[in-house]
């Protein structure tokens, strides 16, 4: 049973990162792929028309990113984390650098566990807290037994470099689509996470096609540091990677006391 139950998660794990890799490689009513980016008429303001699996992009109602200024505070469960060291498996997927993560690292939060899958960035920040963009965000995806996402969102200030980054940095893939397994080096996702790890929650969604609405959002109160170097970096590869911010339609923000 053990054994089963064991191979039910790696699935659902491998079947998390593939659906959150691969999301611009929907089919549109004839057959063909859908393609989605950062301008022009396949822009943000596009994706809903884009193809019948990102129509909730335009119609949905719990979209991200949002813009973060009226808050209720709440004494909310504490996030713990267990990541634990993976090997180095990174891919260009044409939008962002995504890190697809071995089994065994997850987080809890109350009575829920959520395994990490992935990690990806944006530049700038896609949430703006009181108006305001942070240089750079990681994105920390993990998937729940129930299908659901929790999203940890970890914002970024331009200040001394980050070790993990500059692991990465000095082994981008050379082409997109690609993931490359780098030998001999592994990482710990556990490198971007600040020592306050009190946050902001609400419901939400991908902020990438097909946009689901799937997403319990934390973007972590406290920013670390990332060096000038490291977003110009990101930023000479992807010009463009953050979706505008979305209506809240009466959602209420959460905030860590």
């Amino acid at each position: 049973m053990k054994i089963l139950k064991k191979l039910v998660l790696i699935s659902a794990i491998f079947s998390a990162s593939i659906m959150i890799a691969n999301i611009s490689h929907a089919k549109d009513d004839k057959g063909h792929a859908v393609h989605w980016g950062y301008e022009g008429e396949c822009g943000p303001d596009h994706w809903g028309d884009l193809g019948e699996e990102y129509a909730i992009c335009k119609t949905g109602n719990r979209q991200s990113p949002v813009g973060i200024t009226i808050t209720e505070k709440a004494d909310l469960d504490s996030i713990i984390f267990n990541y634990y060291s993976t090997p180095l498996k990174i891919i260009n997927n044409g939008h962002t650098i995504q890190v697809n993560y071995g089994s065994g690292s997850y987080i809890s939060i109350g009575q829920k566990r959520y395994q990490l899958v992935q990690f990806h960035f944006h530049s700038p920040s896609e949430h703006k807290i009181n108006g305001h963009a942070y240089d750079m965000v990681v994105h920390l995806v993990h998937k729940g037994d129930d299908g659901k996402l929790a999203v940890i969102g970890v914002l970024m200030n331009t200040g001394k470099g980050n070790d993990l980054i500059n692991t990465l940095w000095k082994n981008l893939p050379k082409e997109q689509g690609k993931v490359i397994s780098v030998e001999g080096v592994k990482i710990n996702a556990k490198q971007f996470i600040p020592a306050d790890t009190r946050y902001y929650n609400y419901p939400g969604s991908l902020t990438t096609p097909p946009c689901k609405e799937i997403v319990n959002w934390f973007v972590l109160k406290t920013p670390i540091e990332v060096s000038n170097d490291q977003v110009n970096k990101f930023t000479s590869i992807f010009s463009k990677s953050v979706r505008p911010i979305q209506p809240l339609h009466g959602r209420v923000v959460k905030e860590s006391r």
